[in-house]
């Protein structure tokens, strides 16, 4: 439809993915070299910024593949929330993927040992293999995609304070189209960029830990499942406010959510409001 591909050009636009004519920037042109949606490329490219390409792939990996979560049978939800609670970070669901990731390879590495079979390890967990070898697979080909085009790749500091603060600048630089604001206490998200209420998916980490996040960035949005946002992770408004476009900010719909971060925009430190200008 013309408002499907209006919206695109326009999402593509905040990006920083097209130039003034219309046609791909030279930014735009580096985007298209994966096989990604636009706001997973530029999260990715955003990586080489802020120094956590190992975790960006990994992320960029799993959201693409097919989720990791096997379904759970009636009756059997809690022991599947059970297994992947080991799994769970604080930081929300990507951060999560990356701990599955790891221990999936890490049990894949210590299988050629004495160890269980990776798809009996991820039966364990009521996780896919499947799922969790296609990610690998994407993963590599991501990787070759980036040496091949000389982007730095950072080595890996998954844990740590600043990583955690690198990923969330890196996802926000993709997906700041993509926020939600818990408006009641009690997981009802309202969409900065439409009206629309969303709660969490039943996979979400955080329904392991019973905590709320107000602000959250997520990976998608599913009518089908519930109006659920899948693969979501917490937010703070002031790092929203220091990385969103300012182009993108004025033109969000009215209301309370906008007008709390247009509080915290107006209360920026000098050289953040210099950039949001230069955006």
């Amino acid at each position: 439809a013309p408002e499907s591909l209006m919206q695109a050009l326009e999402d593509l636009d905040y990006l920083a993915a097209l130039d003034n004519n219309g046609n791909l920037s030279e930014f735009g042109i580096i985007m298209s070299e994966f096989p990604l949606d636009p706001q997973l490329s530029k999260s990715l490219l955003a990586s080489c910024e802020f120094e956590c390409v190992d975790e960006m792939l990994t992320i960029a990996a799993m959201v693409t593949a097919p989720s990791c979560f096997l379904p759970a049978p009636p009756g059997t939800e809690e022991m599947a929330l059970s297994c992947w609670r080991r799994f769970s970070h604080p930081a929300g669901d990507h951060f999560t993927l990356v701990n599955i990731f790891n221990a999936f390879k890490e049990a894949s590495a210590s299988s050629t040992g004495q160890g269980c079979s990776p798809e009996q390890w991820c039966g364990d967990y009521s996780l896919s293999w499947g799922a969790l070898r296609m990610a690998g697979i994407i993963r590599a080909e991501l990787l070759e995609i980036m040496k091949r085009i000389e982007l730095p790749i950072s080595e890996p500091h998954f844990g740590s304070e600043e990583n955690v603060l690198s990923i969330r600048k890196a996802l926000l630089s993709g997906y700041f189209m993509h926020i939600a604001r818990d408006v009641d206490g009690s997981g009802n998200y309202l969409m900065l960029t439409h009206k629309q209420v969303a709660q969490l998916h039943p996979s979400s980490s955080y329904q392991n830990s019973r905590r709320i996040p107000e602000w959250v960035l997520f990976h998608e949005f599913s009518i089908s499942e519930d109006n659920s946002i899948r693969v979501v992770s917490e937010i703070s408004p002031h790092l929203f406010a220091e990385l969103v476009p300012q182009y993108y900010f004025s033109n969000l719909p009215p209301s309370e959510s906008k007008d709390i971060l247009q509080e915290v925009i107006n209360h920026l430190p000098p050289a953040s409001a210099t950039k949001e200008e230069q955006k």
